[in-house]
């Protein structure tokens, strides 16, 4: 939008403001200091100021003392803008000016714009500035010290595999990969808890107590027990808590140069292997592809599988072109020589309504005999389609499950299937790497 747009709404903003209470907090984003962005929030709900003191990182009292904010946050969802005067797409909005360091949001109660704004904000400036790789992933280190980054979109398993008893989180959504290693940009996690249990995600089930924010969640009639089977208001629940709610998690939260990188997809049409080693060039085109098939729920209007492909698995907060993320990765891959994972989250023996998900106990073994190295103790068959490297073994896991095309009941079926989402990737890819400005942002 234009410098006048951007004016003209914010004076309404602050003249809506006026005489009303409003909640204010200073919080941190970047575990290490010389990468800090320090903020200041705004908001005229207690519970998204709440949601700015998890999330982001907080500062000591004597940090306070002489806290001077680089960006101001403010978020009203009681405002709704004019499109026709203000220069906005819709009567909700998210805007970010880099110039007067502000990120405005207004007519939306969805807290998560908040920490998305900084993430999309440290997309821009760590590259430039520090020649840091600003990462949509999760993280966590093993007991060796041996750092993982779990890369992925919503619902592909970010925070559940890094929330890992065997190994201690760093953080579930936003890193920062510099020669030191890796450092999360955040204080908290934000977990996706659809149909949470105790058994399948003990960390994050217990991280829901007082003091953590629920999002969209109903409870059990007459009681104060969440039903997290109910997605009656979207199936994009959450969960919002500081990192400290996980045991063993690491302070700071930082870990040494990552030797295990893996991509998460929900492959809702049930082609991709639930596990592949890719090289460096594969890599390179499935971080750029960003792939998942979303199945519903965490985006108005989708409601049968749909293949989205979402750029260095974070497209809308991108603010330079794909390319230069994925040449940063590329150096880093090659540099540190680490190894490079496919994990399909999704559907196995056929697609959304034929086949399976894939169970969580058999991602969780397979991730683990990965980190362990024991995947390449069974050798590598090469799958003939997507030319992926896949597994013969793994400790844990039926063998048969490895090899996506063993699982269908009509082979030909399947390979009409893979060769459709091949071909998917590549017109996918046609894009970012002839014209920059067709480039799909978001």
């Amino acid at each position: 939008m234009s410098p006048q747009h951007f004016d003209q709404l914010y004076k309404k903003v602050t003249a809506f403001l006026r005489g009303k209470q409003v909640y204010i907090r200073d919080a941190y984003a970047s575990a290490l200091p010389v990468y800090r962005l320090s903020l200041r929030v705004v908001t005229t709900q207690a519970w998204q100021n709440l949601f700015a003191n998890n999330l982001f990182l907080r500062p000591t009292p004597q940090e306070l003392s002489t806290f001077s904010p680089d960006f101001l946050i403010i978020q009203i969802p009681e405002f709704q803008a004019n499109p026709q005067t203000d220069g906005t797409k819709d009567s909700n909005f998210t805007i970010i000016n880099f110039t007067k360091k502000i990120i405005l949001i207004g007519g939306t109660g969805y807290a998560g714009e908040m920490k998305k704004g900084v993430f999309t904000v440290l997309n821009y400036l760590l590259p430039l500035k520090y020649q840091v790789l600003p990462m949509h992933c999760s993280a966590n280190v093993g007991t060796k010290g041996d750092t993982a980054i779990y890369f992925g979109l919503s619902g592909t398993g970010k925070t559940t595999l890094s929330a890992d008893p065997e190994r201690r989180l760093i953080g579930d959504d936003e890193h920062g990969w510099c020669d030191e290693g890796v450092f999360n940009f955040e204080g908290g996690c934000y977990a996706k808890t659809i149909n949470l249990s105790k058994e399948n995600e003990p960390q994050i089930y217990n991280a829901t107590r007082f003091g953590t924010i629920v999002e969209n969640m109903l409870f059990e009639p007459g009681t104060r027990t969440i039903d997290y089977a109910n997605d009656s208001i979207t199936e994009n629940v959450r969960s919002a808590y500081p990192l400290e709610y996980i045991p063993g998690v690491t302070f700071p939260s930082t870990g040494d140069i990552p030797g295990h990188v893996f991509f998460l997809s929900c492959d809702a049409y049930g082609v991709l292997p639930p596990i592949a080693q890719v090289d460096t060039e594969q890599a390179i085109h499935y971080f750029l592809s960003g792939y998942t098939a979303k199945i519903g729920g965490t985006e108005a209007g989708i409601t049968t599988p749909k293949a989205v492909f979402s750029t260095c698995f974070g497209a809308p907060f991108l603010p330079l072109h794909p390319t230069k993320y994925g040449d940063m990765l590329a150096e880093r891959l090659e540099k540190y020589k680490s190894k490079v994972w496919l994990v399909n989250t999704g559907w196995i023996g056929g697609g959304y309504g034929v086949g399976n998900r894939i169970a969580l106990k058999y991602t969780r073994a397979m991730v683990t005999a990965a980190l362990a190295g024991q995947l390449e103790q069974g050798g590598f068959t090469k799958d003939p389609i997507f030319q992926l490297a896949i597994p013969n073994a793994c400790p844990g896991v039926p063998s048969n499950l490895l090899n996506p095309s063993s699982n269908w009941k009509d082979a030909q079926a399947y390979a009409t299937e893979a060769k459709k989402l091949l071909d998917a990737f590549a017109k996918n890819a046609s894009l970012y790497l002839t014209d920059n400005s067709q480039v799909p942002m978001g």
